[in-house]
């Protein structure tokens, strides 16, 4: 568990990670490097969970460069609703989901904690304003839990 207070926001208490899978771990189906070192740290403290539509059909394969965490192929309609519904299972306030396309944008405000990147891909407007954090690069996001006084120091009133 990760335990964060942040004055005038409130405290977190997560459990899990939840990541989109293509534009925010992956480009084009790949795996982002600097992903595979930290996302094996943070899984020391967090259950770390990847929910995709697997649109290049790449996931299942670069994901087993990490069996610290599960992967779930969503169907490829209603897939806002079913990243939600997939945070929703795991008690929301306890989950940090991250992501950067609009049918990411329901898991993150649902979520404790909510980041979104800027990758890339870019990032969908609805799921930027639905995040708690926007960052530039999926490892600095990464690296908000991995050094929880930077996330501190954003979110505080």
């Amino acid at each position: 568990m990760l335990e964060i207070e942040i004055p005038g926001f409130r405290t977190l208490r997560l459990t899990t990670l939840v990541l989109d899978y293509n534009g925010t771990i992956a480009q084009d189906g790949l795996m982002i490097p600097e992903v595979i070192g930290r996302l094996t740290r943070i899984s020391e403290d967090l259950d770390v969970h990847v929910v995709t539509a697997d649109t290049f059909h790449k996931a299942a394969p670069q994901m087993k460069e990490l069996p610290c965490c599960d992967v779930t192929i969503l169907a490829h309609e209603n897939q806002a609703r079913a990243k939600l519904e997939f945070v929703q299972k795991l008690e929301a306030n306890r989950v940090v989901a991250v992501g950067n396309g609009r049918n990411d944008a329901r898991m993150l405000k649902e979520a404790g904690l909510g980041i979104a990147v800027v990758q890339k891909e870019g990032a969908a407007s609805e799921t930027i304003m639905a995040a708690d954090v926007v960052c530039p690069s999926i490892a600095t996001a990464l690296d908000l839990l991995l050094n929880p006084m930077r996330l501190r120091a954003t979110l505080r009133a």
